[in-house]
């Protein structure tokens, strides 16, 4: 029952850090949701930032298990598509993180010491596939033109949450449109595309804006 009660207590905090935004919930709000005392939850979680802590490395493991590329071969557009579709669903799902970024990353050193690797993982990674796309011979840039891209991309896809919120809002289902991002970010690898992959990144990029 205890196991079951701290699990309660880190879907309800992320649902409700997801909805109204981390600063705007405290502990108190947590149990009233879940229909238990406070001291209920000081038991499990000392206080909202061990809570903030647990949720953010499962955030960080689901985001590592994105980040990785084939090992057996060289990698392709399709894998750039699933890719950054894992990496952006994530994001969705632990929008509070990037929702609150500054925010949480002043408060606690620990995390921003995590999220700076996650960035350079996250760099690496995206320059490691570029060079794979080169060496499978359908992607042509030079070594500083990869550097730039990468952290490019990396940049857009941390802060594309909080700019499509305030550029488009939310779609119908109140949900943002996690398409635009991927689609953003896949158009910026296209000018070093050769012309007939540069016609295949933009019928999977499209796909994501019908």
């Amino acid at each position: 029952m205890a196991r079951q009660t701290r699990e309660l207590i880190l879907e309800t905090a992320l649902a409700m850090f997801n909805e109204q935004g981390e600063p705007n919930v405290t502990t108190n709000h947590i149990a009233d949701e879940l229909g238990i005392s406070p001291g209920n939850l000081y038991y499990h979680y000392r206080n909202k930032d061990d809570i903030i802590g647990q949720l953010f490395a499962r955030y960080e493991q689901r985001i590592d298990e994105a980040l990785v590329a084939p090992d057996d071969r060289l990698p392709n557009l399709e894998d750039v598509w699933l890719q950054l579709h894992l990496i952006f669903e994530c994001m969705w799902d632990y929008r509070f993180v990037y929702r609150d970024l500054v925010d949480i990353l002043s408060r606690n050193r620990k995390l921003r010491l995590h999220f700076a690797r996650i960035l350079k993982r996250a760099s690496e990674n995206a320059a490691a596939v570029m060079r794979g796309l080169a060496a499978a011979g359908i992607f042509r840039a030079s070594a500083d033109e990869i550097r730039a891209t990468a952290e490019n991309i990396v940049l857009v896809a941390t802060f594309w949450l909080n700019f499509d919120a305030v550029r488009h809002g939310k779609n119908e289902s109140g949900q943002l449109d996690i398409g635009r991002g991927i689609h953003q970010v896949m158009m910026l690898i296209a000018p070093f595309l050769r012309d007939s992959e540069r016609l295949h990144l933009n019928t999977l990029a499209g796909a994501y804006l019908r």
